[in-house]
């Protein structure tokens, strides 16, 4: 197994150190995994997908400002 080296900022390290039976490695694999596993099905969803960078840009602009009018009614 390769080992990956992280750098956390003084205050996380402390939070986490507080938690000595916590398996920080264990942690850090699985959430690499999710993430893995979250762009991987990105990639099949997106892959025969015909928009162009810009479009997507335009459309999430256009879905923030819906939802950002949604929550402001409320």
């Amino acid at each position: 197994m390769a080992s990956l080296t992280l750098s956390v900022p003084r205050e996380l390290r402390q939070k986490m150190a507080s938690f000595k039976y916590i398996n920080w490695s264990e942690v850090a694999r699985e959430a690499i995994i999710r993430k893995l596993e979250v762009l991987e099905k990105m990639d099949r969803l997106l892959s025969e997908s015909t928009l162009s960078v810009e479009d997507t840009i335009k459309y999430g602009r256009m879905i923030n400002k819906g939802i950002w009018k949604k929550h402001k009614s409320h």
